[in-house]
């Protein structure tokens, strides 16, 4: 058997990525449910990681999910207006990425990859890929 050696986040960027998905779970009206699927955690967990003083470690796909989410946040803000930049992840849409399903669902059910792709759809919209 193989030892894997696996890296650890830097407590500080760790606590970084959870305060601004908290904020932006916030400003989408995510429900608890929501915000932690999207973070591929329980809700037990995520109401713990969401205060500061966190002391739980954080997987390479959590970070990224979280990365994604900051920067699909950060497109929308550029891109739409609000209230619609705040609703977007909230209303059905029939983008190819979606079939008519808000977008919230379709990354939560699609996970880490529907996070990514559904980030490069709208840095697309906005002409930044």
């Amino acid at each position: 058997m193989e030892n894997l050696v696996t890296e650890r986040v830097a407590p500080d960027r760790q606590a970084v990525g959870l305060k601004a998905f908290a904020r932006i779970a916030d400003d989408w009206s995510l429900t608890l449910r929501e915000a932690a699927m999207l973070a591929d955690m329980s809700e037990s967990t995520w109401k713990r990681a969401k205060r500061p003083g966190f002391a739980g470690d954080l997987t390479h796909d959590q970070m990224l999910r979280l990365s994604a989410l900051v920067g699909l946040y950060k497109s929308l803000e550029l891109y739409f207006n609000e209230p619609i930049s705040r609703q977007w992840v909230k209303l059905p849409n029939r983008g190819p990425e979606f079939d008519g399903a808000r977008p919230v669902d379709a990354m939560i059910a699609g996970g880490l990859p529907k996070i990514l792709r559904v980030r490069g759809y709208v840095d697309a919209l906005r002409g930044g890929a």
